[in-house]
């Protein structure tokens, strides 16, 4: 799923489908030269004197020709479309190698990294830090540190089918982001991919006095923005708490007693101002779509001053993230800024009722879990008819296959049961990976200066 008339960079950039074709591409400025031609053509051939038959004869063939082009321009517009439908749009950080040969498919194509599989580490470079010598990684994610006794699953790593990821340097991703902002939006899952990016770019710092949350704030779910500087790198990582992306609201004085408060699904999280001017940007948004979170908390839909009470959860969630795409296609600089989309990511909970969690020692032999498949299908379709380059961290089957990575009984405090989030190091760390892989073989390059 690359974009070939991506403004970021040629043919490394995913773009997704649905947008017009660029006014520079191949295909189209062939296709409307072709069209010019044939005018000039046939204004030579039908002077002004030309009979009716012969001018019904010249408006026919200008007619064809528009055809033709209005066919050329929607082949080139859907082409990916048309070859595997809207699981197509999820083809998304494929790597395609450099002079380096990072990331180089088998072939020397593009590698489709989302389709893989874990595999044992046996280069000995997982995992990837220690959770507890990173400041920023919260008690209740490290596993380790909690009481868990076997350390297997922290020797896995994410082995796609056609190419290797490139393997991870912190010193070299930090040179490389030197000098830029790097922000994720989203849930708790977004928090703790927030410090695992965090983390592992600390094993590049040789003074870890110079990286500091910048209000000095602890880090914790209760606070909405948090924000790590590399001092001597002027890179900040920076956090923001917006569960649904949009705007949280106090129930209008016409709601019925039931509504405490709403969703504005027509508008982003009021935070969203502060997401722009960002280099690399991370959204994710899915755990909190749920009735629970919703509608039995008093929480209901609403676009402008109407209340949408008959909103399922699917089409509120289509309808938030239809406000993302407009939001990201007007407001985000995409000549400097990288935006990804994180899917949803499976939890393994033995019941519906969260009370089950029984972490394996090994990942599953088979994709298994809530993996709201649902969800990744109206992500695929928004994506797919945005108009700007997007690039789709497909994670849903890769989290799926790990059931031994949860959280389970190792949580802080260790009365509460986890089998939605991660242990770190872990799976948010393959995610990371990609990211970084992506940037240093496709995207760094327009990341320059």
């Amino acid at each position: 799923m690359v974009a070939p008339g991506s403004s970021r960079g040629g043919p490394s950039r995913v773009a997704a489908r649905g947008g017009v074709a660029a006014p520079g591409s191949p295909r189209a400025s062939s296709a409307a030269t072709a069209f010019a031609a044939l005018r000039r053509r046939w204004r030579w051939a039908a002077p002004s004197g030309a009979s009716a038959l012969e001018r019904a004869a010249r408006a026919f063939l200008l007619a064809s020709a528009a055809l033709v082009l209005a066919c050329a321009l929607y082949l080139y517009v859907f082409r990916y479309v048309g070859r595997g439908g809207r699981a197509r749009a999820f083809a998304a950080a494929g790597f395609v190698g450099d002079d380096a040969g990072l990331g180089l498919g088998l072939g020397g194509g593009a590698c489709d990294v989302f389709d893989g599989a874990w595999v044992p580490d046996d280069t000995g470079r997982h995992p990837l830090y220690n959770s507890s010598e990173c400041p920023f990684a919260e008690r209740g994610f490290d596993c380790l540190a909690n009481g868990r006794n076997d350390t297997g699953y922290l020797k896995w790593r994410w082995k796609p089918r056609r190419c290797d990821v490139p393997r991870f340097a912190a010193r070299t991703a930090l040179e490389r982001l030197r000098g830029k902002r790097v922000v994720f939006v989203g849930d708790s899952m977004s928090r703790t991919q927030w410090e695992s990016f965090i983390c592992m770019l600390m094993a590049g710092v040789d003074d870890p006095r110079t990286v500091f949350e910048v209000n000095g704030n602890e880090i914790t779910k209760t606070i909405r923005h948090l924000a790590v500087r590399f001092a001597s790198h002027g890179l900040t990582v920076e956090f923001f708490r917006s569960v649904f992306l949009v705007q949280e609201h106090p129930a209008p004085r016409h709601a019925p007693k039931r509504v405490k408060s709403t969703l504005r699904l027509d508008r982003m999280d009021n935070f969203s101002r502060k997401w722009v001017n960002s280099d690399v940007l991370i959204f994710n948004t899915g755990h909190w779509w749920t009735a629970t979170k919703l509608f039995d908390m008093g929480c209901y839909f609403q676009a402008g001053r109407s209340l949408k009470l008959g909103t399922s959860i699917d089409a509120g969630f289509r309808m938030a993230l239809e406000t993302w795409a407009s939001w990201v296609q007007k407001r985000v600089d995409l000549n400097r800024t990288h935006v990804f989309f994180r899917t949803y990511e499976p939890s393994h909970w033995g019941d519906t009722s969260q009370k089950v969690c029984e972490v394996t020692e090994q990942p599953s032999s088979e994709a298994k879990g809530n993996d709201k498949s649902e969800f990744g299908a109206i992500l695929a379709d928004v994506v797919t008819n945005m108009k700007v380059p997007i690039t789709v961290l497909n994670v849903t089957l890769m989290g799926a296959f790990r059931s031994d990575a949860h959280v389970g009984t190792w949580s802080y405090p260790p009365t509460i049961l986890d089998c939605s989030h991660w242990c770190l190091p872990g799976v948010p760390d393959a995610w990371n990976e990609l990211i970084f892989s992506y940037l240093l073989t496709n995207g760094w390059r327009n990341m320059e200066g």
